[in-house]
């Protein structure tokens, strides 16, 4: 399916402030990338007025967008051009998934940063492998100071990794050993002054092997401790996981809402990825994956469900992703413009 949306006011504003020199680099890019960078469609008349009602629910300065989904412009193009279209599109932050840009040749890490505040996006957080059997592979369980290091010369705040906890396997005592050591490694990144995070798919909600009347995801709950490791929630991937594993392996009743999770203990979950599916119960993990605004996962409850509660408005971070989009850049302009159009119901 396919929808329009009106820009949002208050984004116009904002992009009307910009300064010169991003509004150059943006035309300079708008000239590299030609019709990827075209405007959005007009807006109906209904759209329009619908925008103009209510708060908008995506708080100002908190959007951002998981790098990954451009990884394809970043090594053609570079991070000058990418993030030249992400600041023309309103985007606030970046979330890195690596510090190279491939055949776009090399870049260090001050000239990043540097680049990165150049076009108004804040560095919010990173992707970094848990564990390799490569004892010289750059992932925490390896090389955990060169990765802090990395991370604090670039400012980052949030430094996290995407791989699950399945390192000693599947039972509650080997989520146990993962979760101690995500406690370590969330010690160290608090020495730092930075937050440690892991950011979920769909498994983590499945049942321990030797126990399956216990959720997983409950035991990296449990065993973490809740001042040193942080979540990263996956909204499309937690729906999945919704999906999967609402039944215990046995048949029995297992129902869960991702956003009860965070309604819970919203100070765990500093970050979240918007990423949208269309339901699809033919599909095993229960979506097919599309551009956020094109799905059918409720963005306005989510959002309005976490930022409506007291204190913490401004206390979460928002990025946009999609893993293989068909173009995009124009993943990254629709998502902008869907999130900034939505308005809290009176």
């Amino acid at each position: 399916m396919s929808r329009t949306f009106s820009t949002d006011p208050e984004l116009d504003r904002r992009l009307s402030r910009r300064g010169m020199l991003g509004v150059a680099a943006g035309a300079t890019a708008a000239a590299l990338l030609g019709a990827a960078a075209t405007p959005a469609t007009a807006a109906t008349d209904a759209d329009s007025a619908a925008a103009g009602r209510g708060r908008p629910v995506l708080p100002p300065g908190r959007l951002g967008i998981q790098l990954y989904s451009l990884r394809d412009k970043v090594s053609t193009l570079g991070f000058a051009a990418v993030f030249a279209e992400l600041e023309k599109y309103g985007y606030d932050e970046v979330e890195f998934a690596g510090y190279t840009q491939g055949s776009a040749g090399p870049i260090t890490l001050a000239q990043l940063k540097r680049l990165a505040r150049n076009h108004g996006l804040n560095p919010i957080g990173s992707h970094v492998g848990y564990y390799s059997d490569d004892p010289n592979a750059y992932t925490f369980a390896q090389n955990l100071t060169k990765v802090l290091d990395d991370a604090q010369a670039l400012g980052l705040k949030h430094i996290g990794t995407a791989s699950g906890p399945f390192r000693y396997g599947s039972t509650v005592d080997a989520w146990k050993r993962a979760a101690e050591e995500f406690n370590t490694y969330g010690a160290a990144a608090r020495a730092r002054g930075m937050k440690f995070y892991q950011h979920n798919h769909s498994e983590e909600f499945s049942f321990a092997t030797d126990n399956p009347k216990v959720r997983l995801y409950d035991v990296l709950l449990a065993e973490t401790d809740p001042d040193l490791v942080f979540l990263e929630m996956d909204i499309f991937w937690a729906y999945s996981g919704q999906f999967r594993f609402s039944k215990r392996p046995d048949g029995t009743p297992a129902p869960f809402d991702p956003l009860d999770y965070v309604l819970k203990q919203p100070h765990r979950y500093p970050l979240f990825h918007v990423k949208d599916g269309v339901s699809d119960p033919a599909n095993t993990y229960g979506y097919r994956m599309v551009d956020v605004g094109d799905g059918d996962i409720d963005y306005q409850r989510f959002i309005s469900g976490v930022t409506r509660l007291r204190g913490e408005r401004l206390a979460h971070h928002w990025q946009a992703e999609h893993d293989n989009p068909a173009e995009s850049f124009t993943f990254a302009r629709r998502s902008s413009e869907h999130l900034h159009s939505l308005r809290e119901k009176c």
